[in-house]
């Protein structure tokens, strides 16, 4: 924490694309820079161009342009979807120090060709051993820079994602068939298409599904799953929410009774952490950093992109609702427990002071 009646440390936070954008890496961002004055930082949005992971040359020298023209005096903290991506010799002719904050390496996210992750793991690794500091969003993730990326674990923090509290979920209206919820853009990445093939094979019981989450990042992939939801005649249980406001997904999760996250990679998972802070017994696959942000207690876990064992463990908490209960009371007290906003803000306050005080 900065001293009593010390002056703001200035610092410019860049991020690719709209802050509004409704993904959990721009919830991050919106949460922390809101939080970052009650800890002696006035930090200003720069916004790159919106074409990272995957930039022109022309979003890379635009990106160089802007961020040449922060302050010498201020601290430059640099969205990770943006940083692993840009040049080494771009980052190195800044000759300034940088804070990279990383959410998950960009060559892990799900599609990408084998030399196109080849390219941004190389990239990444380039990019990093330029940062004065990073800012990892787990434990996992940290983890993983320093044994892959060569990052040294002295120059490393860890703020995860903050969770405040919430209204504890009532589920589905008495007489009605159990309500699962599903949150993220649509992504090859989120394993939707393993959750549907899953139900798939439950449609003889009953139960209702809920995906709440943008359809447009990913057109092709958002029809495929249309399509497959229809194909195996589940397009009347399956909805579809598209981008809604924190009003109505904070309604849609209070309403459900089991929270699902086939995701076959978390940096995190944001979205696992709102469900516990809602008291929602989850089906969780254990891709990435999720299998260690959800407790055994409230969740059964499951293999990333294993239908058969997700069905399996879908059916058990549609079969039994004392099963659902007692996930339910642990994740409730698991969601107590879990680092506010406040202490991530905290962690990136400090890494900011921290990129100014040594370089390298």
């Amino acid at each position: 924490m900065p001293s009593p009646g010390s002056a703001p440390l200035a610092a410019a936070f860049a991020i690719p694309g709209a802050l509004e954008t409704a993904t959990g890496g721009y919830a991050y961002a919106r949460a922390v820079l809101a939080r970052l004055p009650d800890h002696g930082v006035e930090a200003t949005v720069l916004r790159l161009p919106d074409g990272f992971p995957h930039p022109t040359t022309r979003d890379v020298v635009e990106s160089a342009r802007l961020l040449a023209g922060v302050p010498a005096d201020a601290a430059l903290l640099v969205d990770g979807l943006a940083y692993g991506a840009l040049p080494a010799a771009t980052l190195d002719a800044l000759a300034r120090p940088l804070v990279a904050l990383v959410h998950h390496p960009l060559a892990l996210e799900t599609g990408l060709s084998p030399g196109r992750a080849a390219a941004l793991a190389e990239s990444e690794r380039r990019a990093l051993a330029r940062a004065t500091r990073i800012v990892a969003a787990s434990p996992t993730t940290a983890r993983t820079l320093v044994a892959d990326y060569g990052v040294r674990p002295e120059r490393l923090s860890v703020a995860v994602p903050g969770t405040e509290p919430a209204a504890r979920a009532t589920g589905a209206p008495t007489g009605a068939p159990p309500a699962l919820i599903a949150v993220g853009a649509i992504s090859p990445r989120k394993g939707f298409d393993v959750l549907i093939a899953a139900l798939a094979r439950l449609a003889d019981r009953p139960w209702t599904l809920a995906i709440v989450g943008p359809t447009d990042r990913d057109p092709a992939t958002a029809a495929a799953l249309r399509r497959q939801a229809e194909a195996a005649g589940l397009a009347e249980r399956v909805r579809f929410t598209g981008a809604v406001d924190a009003a109505t997904r904070d309604g849609l999760l209070g309403r459900s009774d089991v929270f699902v996250s086939a995701s076959l990679y978390e940096g995190y998972g944001m979205v696992l952490a709102e469900a516990m802070a809602r008291g929602l017994p989850m089906v969780a696959s254990t891709g990435g950093a999720a299998a260690e942000t959800v407790p055994d207690a409230a969740a059964l876990k499951v293999p990333p992109g294993d239908v058969d064992t997700l069905a399996a463990a879908l059916a058990r908490l549609i079969d039994e609702p004392d099963t659902r209960a007692r996930l339910a009371a642990a994740a409730w007290d698991a969601g107590a427990a879990l680092p506010r906003w406040d202490d991530t803000a905290a962690r990136i306050a400090d890494a900011l002071r921290q990129s100014l005080e040594t370089d390298g």
